[in-house]
């Protein structure tokens, strides 16, 4: 169970975390836990700070995260804070200041040390919670081993099994919970790592697959992953079932729910992850497992951007050397370090999207020497997600369709024929993303394609574990 900032936000809603965790008790569940809302964002300023030489400030955005978490603990404790947790409240307070102290002592902020200082957060937050649970608190440095890329660690998964079967195992069993922190872990030698973007979900994956846990539950502020985002598209809805193949497109392209490494790792232990709303437990949710979904021809729409469009032709290099100039073309972005979003080629040009905070004076320099480079900035990727969409005869057809009247400047069917991505300029994007809706979710498919299985309506409760698993 995968609790994310905004699900302990406070001692509120920690009560609630508390409560869900409680009726998992059966389950024997062990809980990931990221740092409260807004915290790793105050961690990251006061490293900053005090590498700028403003030490003081840096010092009161410490006091000010240590004082919230003791009066979150003063709220689940009226009148008293049980010795444990008051001693490891203000051994993580020391800690922090010490490593504030030495940054701006230095002048320097190695990602080593601001790993360290972002690890807080998690260790902070899931003290409270275990103290509150009466559970175990493991602390997540000592299972979740990596190599030595701060502030982006990959995983080692062959130890960190080795490691969750020797520190966790034992403790999990029906009755029990365990608490341990995501985000974080641990290079060889016990040097505090952090995993990145999405890492706490990434954190609760690793450790399911290596537990062979029967469910990995990410518990959020939304009820599952939803067909479009509800903030431009009102009409969005939860999506009952995703493959995991849908669910990992629709990440990659914008959708905000799931990180797509997370889905890595339950991929290759065939664990079923649930997106789950905490204060809805009972509400809908969404079931992403190894099968296609089934009833859609469109799962959902996604968007990504701003993203620029580089467009290379009419070069001899480039028309006289099919798949060599290609290659040298690929080899280019490789060493400007350069990702590439879509591909679109014909005889004469290929068209390329990359973020739109790429570089690009050096990046043009050198692609000048296959032809005409051409520029098209503050673009948007639309992307049509869904696992039937190439077997499913006039998707096409209704995309075109509902896009009457929006210039479309770049089409592209992604690899495993689960992504039809239209390029539109930025201000063209969202009334795009409306008129798809329209067509393909609300008007085509029906309502009742797109409403929840029944297992997610009366008589099921999320907190159930399947029978199948």
């Amino acid at each position: 169970m995968k609790f994310g900032g905004s699900s302990v936000a406070d001692a509120a809603c920690m009560r609630e975390v508390a409560a869900l965790v409680t009726q998992a008790l059966p389950s024997a569940p062990l809980v990931v836990l990221s740092a409260t809302a807004r915290t790793t964002d105050g961690l990251l300023q006061a490293a900053h700070r005090a590498e700028a030489g403003d030490l003081e400030a840096a010092l009161e955005l410490s006091r000010s995260i240590q004082l919230r978490h003791r009066a979150i603990a003063l709220e689940l404790f009226p009148g008293h804070h049980p010795a444990v947790l008051a001693q490891a409240l203000a051994e993580l307070g020391r800690e922090l200041d010490t490593l504030i102290r030495a940054v701006a002592m230095l002048r320097e902020l190695s990602p080593r040390s601001l790993d360290a200082i972002a690890s807080i957060g998690e260790r902070l937050s899931s003290r409270i919670l275990a103290s509150y649970l009466d559970a175990d608190w493991v602390d997540a440095r000592t299972v979740v081993r990596t190599d030595d890329r701060f502030g982006a660690a990959q995983p080692l998964t062959g130890e960190l099994a080795a490691l969750a079967a020797r520190h966790l195992a034992p403790m999990l069993g029906p009755g029990r919970a365990v608490v341990t922190q995501g985000y974080i872990g641990s290079a060889a030698g016990g040097l505090t790592t952090t995993l990145g973007r999405g890492g706490s979900d990434l954190s609760a994956a690793l450790l399911g697959a290596a537990l062979g846990a029967a469910e990995i539950q990410i518990w959020t502020d939304v009820e599952g992953i939803q067909t479009c985002d509800p903030r431009v598209v009102p009409e969005a809805r939860p999506i009952a079932e995703l493959s995991f193949a849908e669910a990992a497109e629709l990440a990659t392209f914008g959708a905000k729910v799931l990180h797509p490494a997370t889905i890595q790792p339950a991929v290759a232990a065939g664990i079923p992850v649930t997106v789950r709303h905490t204060r809805r437990p009972r509400g809908r949710f969404t079931r992403i497992t190894a099968r296609v979904s089934a009833g859609h021809r469109v799962t959902a729409l996604a968007q990504r951007g701003p993203v620029t469009v580089l467009t290379v032709s009419c070069g001899e290099v480039l028309n006289g050397n099919g798949f060599l100039a290609m290659a040298n073309l690929f080899q280019v972005f490789s060493r400007h370090q350069v990702s590439i979003d879509l591909v679109a080629t014909t005889e004469a040009s290929v068209s390329f999207t990359m973020d739109g905070d790429e570089p690009l004076e050096p990046l043009l320099k050198d692609l000048a020497g296959f032809g005409t480079v051409g520029v098209a900035r503050d673009r948007t990727i639309v992307a049509v997600v869904g696992e039937r969409l190439k077997s499913t005869p006039g998707v096409t057809g209704h995309c075109f369709g509902a896009l009457t009247g929006i210039n479309v400047e770049m089409i592209s069917m992604g690899a495993h024929d689960l992504n039809l991505s239209f390029v539109v300029k930025r201000e063209d994007a969202e009334p795009a993303l409306r008129a798809l809706h329209a067509a393909l979710i609300e008007g085509v498919q029906g309502a009742a394609e797109n409403l929840p299985l029944k297992r997610g309506l009366a008589g099921f409760h999320p907190m159930d574990i399947p029978r199948s698993a």
